[in-house]
C-alpha cells in the first residue's frame, strides 16, 4: 500500500512539474543553505586545526617583552627553571631571532629572518630536510658558523642549485660567513611562521658571534605526552605572573587558540544555519498550500475511492505520503546543491572539503518533519470528506 501511495505521489508531481518545482523551491533553498553553511564551517574549522597541528598543538611559546631585560629573569638558564617548576613540560628550547640581509655573490636577499636555535628545535617542530643535515649539539657548543636555510631562500641565493656546502654572508653590523650544511624541505606557512625563507644557526653561535645578547627571544615549551597543553599553559602563565608580572611577557598556546577558534566557528555556523533554516519553514508553508490545492482538485477522486471502500486512514496516508515525498525530494535536491556549493567555495579558498554528516542527517530529518507537519492538515481534510459530498463537488 505504501509503495502504491509513493507511486501515485510521484505521478502527481510529474503531472504538475512547474507547480511541483515552485512548491519545492523553499525546501531546496533551505536545505542547500544549511548544508553549505555547516559544511563550510566544518571545512574552515578543520583547515584551521590542520594549521595549528603543523605549528604544534603540544607547544607553548613564551615571549619576553622589551622591558623584560631589566628583570634579568629571561636568560638561557630560565629554561631549566621552568622545567623544574612546572609539571608536564618535556623540554624548553630557547630561541633568538632578528632580521638581516644574506648574500651569495651577486645574489642578495633582504630582510631574512635569522634564528638562533638549539639542535632540538628541528625535530620538535617536525622540520624535515631536502638536502644535507641539521647542526648538532657539538656545533652549538663549539659555536660553529654553520647554517640551515629554507627552500625558498636557497633557490633565491643559489639559482643553479648548488647551495649545499657553499658559504653565505649574513649582514648585521658586519658580514659573517656561514657554511650551508642543510636545506629544509618546503613547508606550508603555519600561524604566520614561514620556514621556507628563514636561516637557522646554532644558538650559541648567534648569541656569541652573530649578535651578542644575554636575553632569550622566545622559549618554545614542548608539553610532555599525556598532559593537556592548555592546562600547562595556564600553569606557566600563573608562574610567570608571580615571578615577573604580566607586563613582562606574552604567552601563545596554539591549543588554547584552537579551542577558542573551534568554539567561535561552531557557534557562528549554527547561528547562520538557524537563519537559513527559516526558509525550510517557508518551504513547508508552500507545501501545505499546494497540498490544499491538490485536495480541492482531486475531490472527485477522493469521493470515488471512498465510495469503493477506502477508509479515512487510507486517504489520509495517501496525501501524507505525497506531502512527505514532496518535502524529501526537495531536501535531496537541496542536499546535492548545498554539497556542490560548499565544494566550489572550499576549492576557490584552497581548503579541503569536510562533509558534515550531522548537517545531512538534520536536513533530511527536518525535511521529513516539514512534510509530515505541513501535510497533516491537508491530509486530514481529505480524510474527512464524505463520499456523496466529494462526488457532488466534482
Amino acid at each position: 500500500m505504501l509503495g502504491e501511495d509513493i507511486r501515485m505521489a510521484l505521478a502527481s508531481m510529474a503531472g504538475n512539474r512547474l507547480r511541483t518545482f515552485l512548491s519545492l523551491l523553499g525546501i531546496m533553498i533551505g536545505v542547500a543553505s544549511v548544508v553549505a553553511i555547516l559544511n563550510l564551517g566544518r571545512s574552515v574549522t578543520e583547515s584551521i586545526s590542520e594549521s595549528f597541528e603543523i605549528g604544534g598543538l603540544d607547544t607553548v611559546n613564551v615571549m619576553p617583552r622589551g622591558q623584560a631585560r631589566e628583570t634579568m629573569i629571561f636568560t638561557e638558564e630560565f629554561a631549566y627553571d621552568l622545567m623544574e617548576e612546572i609539571e608536564g613540560i618535556r623540554e624548553v628550547l630557547p630561541t633568538v631571532s632578528s632580521m638581516a640581509n644574506v648574500r651569495k655573490g651577486q645574489e642578495i636577499s633582504e630582510g631574512v629572518q635569522v634564528q638562533g636555535v638549539t639542535s632540538g628545535y628541528f625535530p620538535s617542530n617536525a622540520l624535515e630536510l631536502d638536502e644535507g643535515a641539521f647542526f648538532g649539539p657539538i656545533d652549538n657548543i663549539n659555536r660553529r658558523q654553520v647554517c640551515v636555510i629554507g627552500k625558498e631562500l636557497a633557490e633565491e641565493l643559489f639559482p643553479a642549485g648548488d647551495a649545499l656546502g657553499s658559504y653565505v654572508s649574513v649582514f648585521r653590523n658586519q658580514a659573517k660567513s656561514f657554511l650551508v650544511i642543510g636545506i629544509l624541505a618546503e613547508r606550508d606557512e603555519s600561524l604566520g611562521a614561514s620556514y621556507n625563507s628563514t636561516l637557522f644557526m646554532p644558538y650559541n653561535t648567534y648569541v656569541q658571534r652573530f649578535r651578542r645578547t644575554d636575553q632569550v627571544g622566545t622559549y618554545v615549551v614542548k608539553v610532555a605526552e599525556g598532559y593537556d597543553a592548555t592546562a600547562v599553559a595556564d600553569d606557566i602563565e600563573g608562574y610567570l605572573d608571580e615571578i615577573a608580572g604580566s607586563d613582562y611577557y606574552r604567552l601563545f598556546s596554539p591549543a588554547t587558540v584552537k579551542e577558542m577558534s573551534d568554539s567561535v566557528m561552531s557557534t557562528f555556523s549554527m547561528f547562520l544555519a538557524a537563519i537559513a533554516a527559516i526558509s525550510l519553514v517557508v518551504g513547508g508553508i508552500g507545501i501545505m498550500n499546494i497540498m490544499l490545492v491538490s485536495v480541492v482538485e482531486r475531490t472527485g477522486e477522493i469521493g470515488i475511492r471512498k465510495a469503493l471502500g477506502a477508509s479515512p486512514k487510507a486517504i489520509r496516508m495517501q496525501f501524507l505520503v505525497e506531502s512527505v515525498t514532496l518535502s524529501l525530494s526537495g531536501g535531496l535536491i537541496g542536499l546535492a546543491a548545498g554539497t556542490a556549493l560548499s565544494f566550489a567555495a572550499v576549492s576557490l579558498a584552497g581548503w579541503s572539503l569536510h562533509i558534515s554528516l550531522g548537517a545531512i542527517a538534520v536536513s533530511l530529518l527536518f525535511s521529513l518533519f516539514i512534510g509530515v507537519f505541513f501535510g497533516w492538515y491537508p491530509a486530514a481534510k481529505a480524510a474527512r470528506l464524505q463520499p456523496m459530498e466529494a462526488l457532488s463537488r466534482d
